[in-house]
C-alpha cells in the first residue's frame, strides 16, 4: 500500500509543478497548437495554445512507478518487474511517436505531421518489438508478461498456441499491433476538447488501477481464497495504472476549459499505448471493450461517418467524432466534457462489476 501511495505522490507532484515549466519552455520556442480548419469556429481562438503536454504526463507516470519500485527495492529488495518495464515501453515508445507527429506539426506550421504511412510503420515497429518480448523474456513470477491468446477476462478464449510456436507468434504480433493501433487512434480522436481525453483516462486508468490491484491480491499461488490469477507482477501493474490516472487528474489542472496546454498526440498515442498494453499485460483486451468503452463510441463515430459518407454521400453527424456533434447541436464545450465523463465513468464502474462477477462465478463464491 505504501508503494501505491509513492507513486501517487511523485506523479501528482511532477505533473503540478512540471506542466508550467513545460508551458513556458513551449511558449519560449512557439510550439502552439495548430487548430483544424474544418472543425468547429469556437476552436480557433485555440490556435497557438501550448501542446505536447504529453511529455510531462509519460514523465509523472514513469517517475511515479520509479520511486515506487525503489522504495520496494530499498526496503524488501523486490527488482523491478519485466511485465511492468514492457509495459512502460509500449507507453514511451508511441509517445516517443506522437512527439514525432507534434513536433513535424509545429516545425510545419499547420495541422499535418507524420503521414498515415510513416505513422503505421512506426507503431507497426514499436507493437512488434513489445508483443515478440513480451512473450519471450522470463519473468521472475513464472508467468509470461502476456499470454497468446484473446481474453475477456484472464483465460483465453481463443490460444494461438493451437497453430504452433511460429503460428502462435505471428498471430500474437497481429493481435498486438490491431490493439495498439486502435486505442492510440481511439484516444488521439477523443482529444479533441479541453479535458476530454485526460479526464476519461484518468477514469479509464483508474478501473485498471483496481482490476489489476485485485488480480495481485488473488494471484495464483498467493494463498488467498476464490479464484486466482497467473498474470505477471500485477502489482507493478497496478502502480502504473494509479499514475497514470493521478497524472491524468493533476494535467486537467492545467488542461480543462480553457486549456493552457494541450497533451497533443504525444499525450494521446502514450495513454492508448499504455492502455492497450495493460490490457494484454491483464488479460482483459476484450473487458478492455468495455472499460474503454467513450473511446470507443468517438473512434466508431468517425468510422461511421466516413463508411456512410463513401456510400450515401450523406452524413449521419453534423460533425466526427461524436463530441463535435454535440457542439454544432448548441451544447457548451464543458457541457460535452462533463457528459462524456459521465459515459466513461458508467463504462468503467460496468467494467469492473463484469470483472468482480466474473471472479466470484469462476471462484464458486456468492455475494
Amino acid at each position: 500500500m505504501i508503494s501505491l501511495i509513492i507513486g501517487i505522490l511523485v506523479s501528482l507532484l511532477v505533473v503540478f509543478f512540471g506542466t508550467p515549466v513545460l508551458i513556458d519552455v513551449v511558449h519560449k520556442l512557439h510550439y502552439g497548437q495548430y487548430i483544424r480548419q474544418d472543425g468547429p469556429k469556437s476552436h480557433q481562438i485555440k490556435r497557438g495554445t501550448p501542446t505536447m503536454g504529453g511529455l510531462i504526463i509519460v514523465l509523472a507516470i514513469v517517475l511515479g512507478w520509479g520511486a515506487s519500485a525503489l522504495y520496494r527495492f530499498c526496503t524488501g529488495g523486490a527488482t523491478p518487474s519485466w511485465s511492468a518495464v514492457l509495459v512502460l515501453f509500449a507507453m514511451v515508445s508511441m509517445g516517443l511517436l506522437g512527439f514525432i507527429d507534434d513536433f513535424a506539426k509545429v516545425r510545419k506550421k499547420q495541422n499535418l505531421g507524420l503521414s498515415v504511412r510513416a505513422k503505421f510503420i512506426g507503431q507497426f515497429i514499436f507493437a512488434t518489438c513489445y508483443a515478440v518480448l513480451a512473450l519471450i523474456i522470463p519473468t521472475k513470477s513464472g508467468f509470461p508478461s502476456a499470454q497468446a491468446g484473446m481474453s475477456f477476462i484472464e483465460k483465453p478464449f481463443w490460444n494461438f498456441e493451437s497453430a504452433g510456436k511460429v503460428g502462435a507468434m505471428i498471430l500474437f504480433i497481429i493481435w498486438v499491433n490491431f490493439l495498439m493501433t486502435a486505442w492510440t487512434n481511439a484516444v488521439n480522436l477523443t482529444d479533441g476538447l479541453d479535458g476530454l481525453a485526460s479526464g476519461s483516462s484518468m477514469i479509464a486508468f483508474a478501473g485498471y488501477a483496481i482490476i489489476a490491484y485485485w488480480e495481485w491480491y488473488h494471484l495464483k499461488g498467493a494463498g488467498h481464497e476464490g479464484y486466482a490469477y497467473a498474470v505477471s507482477d500485477p502489482l507493478d501493474l497496478s502502480i502504473i495504472a494509479v499514475c497514470a490516472a493521478v497524472a491524468c487528474f493533476g494535467f486537467l489542472w492545467y488542461n480543462s476549459n480553457p486549456a493552457t496546454i494541450f497533451m497533443g498526440d504525444t499525450g494521446s498515442l502514450a495513454l492508448g499505448g499504455l492502455f492497450s498494453a495493460l490490457s494484454i499485460a491483464t488479460h482483459t483486451e476484450f473487458l478492455a471493450i468495455i472499460l474503454g468503452g467513450l473511446f470507443v463510441i468517438e473512434v466508431m463515430s468517425d468510422i461511421i461517418q466516413v463508411s456512410c459518407f463513401k456510400l450515401t454521400h450523406k452524413r449521419v453527424f453534423k460533425m466526427a467524432p461524436i463530441h463535435h456533434h454535440f457542439e454544432l447541436l448548441g451544447w457548451s464545450e464543458g457541457k460535452v466534457v462533463v457528459r462524456f465523463w459521465m459515459i466513461e465513468l458508467l463504462f468503467t464502474m460496468t467494467a469492473i462489476m463484469l470483472f468482480y462477477g466474473d471472479w466470484v462465478t469462476r471462484s464458486g463464491l456468492l455475494l
